[in-house]
């Protein structure tokens, strides 16, 4: 008997408990799924503040060099996000009809494409990491550690990229409890081995930013060989195996690839969006660009909540729909959606009360504190909205409707945040304040632009 039974796919009796338990019903069902993914997003996230308050107290150049990395990195990742996209809609639809045969196919066909594209990525990463990192605006002083920290970086894209790709697959079978304890585990790592690796304890030598990366390495290493196992161990739903591991399945690639293409559009747009900003607010100084960097690091905590809701929406819009029950598929979105913006707003409420005591964990640099605080209360005001984004954009995605979420990105991104950047901070000079102004333009616009699409439920008939 299979050990993991949280991927199976709906019965009769599941669902008329579903649709006559109303509210509380649904409401149980999402966070029977969000609750490991959010759990997994905070203490993640928790724990890569912890890794980045370590840089911060090396030196404002370790924390630019860190920032100005993650912007290439995350647009590395773009293509590998649609992948996981694809195959987490199918999958989802899937296991919702109980068709596992095609449910392992899809994660099969994922698996070999995640190996082949990861290769590529890094083999150019790495040849051209210092270039990368002049294009960015890195100043010298930055280049000195920050060149081999982002080599070890682009190196380690290879564990990511798989770890995230069979994450997105138990997801999509409604397994969220293995990804939580993986990656929760694997980014404790990054702090219990980067301390010493960073102050240089333990006989070992005072490393900085270069040992946060390896550090992040040998992380990313150990939730890939986990995750891995898993799915080639047979004791879940979905099982990978290595007699088909180069068996292509054309068909299926499509499939993944049609679905998943616009949220890699989607992916460039916001990565290729965020390098343009960042290269903006570099040549504010390094201070700002410190100040900048730390913000983010906390912004990503917000995406935390937005994501995890996300995750859950996409799972079980599509299994709504692959078990032929459209109208339970749109109260899980909407449900989940509510759930999500008030945590959200709880968390905004906090920025905005004690934005300078939460900078003055990252930095003891009164100006970075200063210039940080302005943005992390801009950020709070729109988390809200943020959230709306999020969650409803997964619930498309679920749906296999990926191409709204595109539109929103490019008008959101390009036609509000880069354009007001450039005009906040280079025509008006208004700074750190001007930048993150132009964020949260771009975070209200695309919630409007997700909202309305959801709303009008053309998203039911969408397939994948």
């Amino acid at each position: 008997m299979k050990e993991q039974q949280k991927g199976k796919g709906w019965d009769e009796q599941e669902i008329k408990a579903l649709e006559e338990g109303g509210s509380k019903a649904v409401r149980k069902k999402v966070l029977q799924l969000a609750g490991p993914s959010l759990t997994e997003m905070v203490l993640t996230n928790l724990v890569q503040m912890l890794n980045m308050i370590m840089v911060g107290r090396v030196s404002a150049e370790a924390v630019a060099a860190v920032g100005l990395t993650n912007q290439p990195v995350f647009f590395a990742l773009a293509a590998f996000m649609a992948l996981n996209v694809g195959t987490t809609a199918i999958i989802a639809r899937a296991v919702g009809a109980g068709d596992y045969n095609e449910a392992n196919q899809a994660a099969q066909q994922a698996f070999i494409l995640n190996i082949l594209l990861s290769i590529v990525i890094i083999f150019v990463s790495f040849i051209y990491a210092e270039q990368l990192l002049i294009f960015m605006g890195a100043a010298p002083e930055v280049l000195v550690d920050g060149v081999l920290y982002a080599q070890i970086m682009f190196l380690s894209l290879g564990f990511i990229t798989i770890s995230m790709g069979l994450s997105a697959v138990l997801r999509g079978a409604g397994d969220t409890v293995t990804p939580m304890r993986i990656n929760v585990i694997s980014n404790i790592l990054v702090v219990v081995i980067g301390f010493p690796l960073i102050y240089g304890y333990f006989g070992l030598p005072a490393m900085g930013v270069v040992g946060a990366a390896i550090a992040t390495a040998i992380a990313r290493l150990t939730a890939t060989i986990w995750v891995t196992y898993v799915l080639f161990s047979g004791k879940f739903i979905i099982t990978l195996s290595l007699k088909k591991l180069w068996n292509f399945d054309k068909s299926m690639i499509q499939r993944i690839v049609k679905v998943g293409l616009p949220a890699a559009g989607e992916q460039f747009l916001l990565r290729g969006g965020q390098i343009i900003f960042a290269r903006i607010v570099a040549g504010l100084g390094t201070v700002t660009f410190a100040a900048n960097q730390i913000c983010f690091s906390i912004l990503g905590l917000t995406f935390m909540p937005g994501m995890a809701f996300a995750m859950a929406a996409t799972t079980l819009v599509g299994q709504g729909l692959g078990a032929k029950r459209p109208e339970l598929a749109e109260k899980f979105g909407w449900e989940t959606r509510r759930i999500g913006s008030i945590v959200a707003g709880s968390i905004g409420v906090l920025f905005i009360i004690f934005a300078p005591y939460i900078m003055m964990l990252y930095t003891n640099d009164p100006e970075v504190v200063r210039q940080g605080a302005i943005a992390l209360r801009i950020v709070g005001a729109v988390q809200v909205a943020q959230s709306t984004q999020f969650i409803l954009a997964g619930a498309l995605r679920g749906a296999g409707d990926t191409k709204y979420p595109l539109y929103a990105m490019f008008v959101g991104v390009w036609g509000f945040r880069v354009i007001l950047c450039i005009l906040f901070v280079m025509v008006l000079e208004w700074g750190i304040l001007g930048a993150w102004l132009a964020i949260a333009v771009d975070q209200i616009v695309r919630s409007i632009i997700i909202h309305t699409r959801y709303k009008n439920g053309k998203w039911k008939n969408q397939e994948v």
